[in-house]
């Protein structure tokens, strides 16, 4: 396990940012809502890279119909 561990490399928010080509607040949101998973090192975060990268692959998310609008 702690090869497992030693082989992980962390980055960033604002590394994270640079890659995704977004600001440092996205993603801090993404990381509070759940949708990226990050370790907490003292007042920072820590984002896995794999992590990174399987959010970057996910594929573009589909327009929802906002709910409540009804036809007719």
């Amino acid at each position: 396990m702690a090869n497992a561990l030693s082989d992980m490399r962390f980055l960033t928010v604002a590394e994270v940012a640079d890659l995704m080509r977004v600001s440092s607040m996205t993603v801090y949101r993404l990381v509070r809502s759940g949708d990226l998973p990050a370790v907490r090192f003292g007042r920072s975060y820590r984002i896995p890279e794999s992590a990174v990268e399987a959010a970057v692959e996910l594929p573009a998310a589909q327009p929802q119909v906002p709910r409540g609008n009804r036809a007719g």
